[in-house]
């Protein structure tokens, strides 16, 4: 059975203001989507982080992005091996 990346964040008002974040860590999904979009890769985000895996760094990705049904890259993202490049995320559209 395939775990579910989402099962690697938490939310808890007593930690980090209630922010998502890596399931036992203080680390924020906010923050590993500020690195990614500043360009970082997730081998330096993992350098930066060495208590992190490559799962929780996909898995605040996972977390943020909108649920695309049926999309084969989607799979991709998951089955991939080795390290994975900068994750590039569309820009924010403003409301």
């Amino acid at each position: 059975m395939t775990e579910d990346p989402l099962d690697r964040i938490a939310i808890d008002p007593q930690v980090m203001l209630g922010k998502p974040v890596i399931r036992g860590t203080r680390i924020t999904v906010e923050i590993l989507l500020e690195k990614i979009a500043a360009g970082c890769s997730v081998a330096e985000i993992l350098t930066d982080y060495p208590r992190l895996t490559r799962e929780d760094v996909l898995a605040a990705v996972a977390y943020a992005a909108p649920p695309v049904p049926d999309c084969p890259k989607r799979d991709l993202i998951w089955e991939r091996d080795g390290p994975a490049p900068a994750i590039p995320l569309p820009p924010r559209s403003m409301p």
